[in-house]
């Protein structure tokens, strides 16, 4: 069961579990947050820092530093909240991409565009990750243009393989491998954006800018 505890009055502060605590931010900010954590001096009590779209979950390494860290995120969002700080320092990941998805066509047809059209409006956007879900390594990268929103497939795929893009409200994902899909795939890319045998396993993080290169358009 969630246990609530006093915390700045845009923010609440929910107990997760016997080493967790849920910080839900209804205007946002996630990932100002999560950021604000890992600066910390007491971070190297902290297990994990899972930020989604207006939440971030944290947790840490022993149940007994619980209480001791749901006062110190109090402490954090107060002053966070008061006087934001930059945090860290966004980092610009270039992924080349071939515009060549088999969702592609379709895509510019419901939109009444070109298929280079699309590549171009879709590259030319401002990409930044803000958060991670539904499968390890997958990212959910926000910016996707209005011109290019368009709902999820009616149909989804029950498996789509690693370095695949696709587009769904504005937002885009770079699939991990593995997974079952129902987002609109544009395109594919050949860098490898998650691998468990690397550390950390995933190249992006959250707050980073994503930028896609056009390689070839069909």
């Amino acid at each position: 069961m969630l246990q609530r505890i006093p915390a700045p009055t845009t923010a609440r502060l929910l107990r997760a579990g016997d080493r967790g605590w849920l910080v839900e931010l209804p205007s946002g900010g996630a990932t100002a947050i999560a950021a604000a954590v890992h600066d910390q001096p007491w971070a190297a009590q902290v297990a994990e820092v899972v930020p989604a779209a207006k939440t971030v979950l944290v947790t840490a390494i022993d149940c007994a530093w619980t209480d001791a860290l749901g006062s110190a995120l109090v402490s954090l969002l107060e002053e966070a909240l008061d006087r934001p700080g930059p945090g860290r320092r966004p980092r610009t990941i270039e992924i080349p991409l071939h515009y060549d998805g088999p969702d592609l066509p379709e895509v510019a047809d419901a939109l009444g565009l070109g298929v280079a059209d699309v590549a171009r409006e879709h590259a030319a956007a401002e990409h930044v990750v803000g958060f991670f879900g539904f499968a390890p390594g997958f990212a959910y990268i926000d910016g996707c243009p209005d011109v290019l929103a368009l709902p999820r497939r009616t149909s989804p795929r029950t498996r789509i393989e690693a370095g695949y893009v696709a587009i769904a409200g504005n937002q885009t994902v770079v699939y991990p491998g593995g997974t079952p899909g129902g987002w609109h795939l544009i395109g594919h890319t050949e860098r490898r954006l998650w691998n468990p045998d690397n550390n950390p396993p995933n190249r992006l993080e959250v707050g980073d800018r994503v930028a896609f290169r056009v390689v070839t358009t069909c």
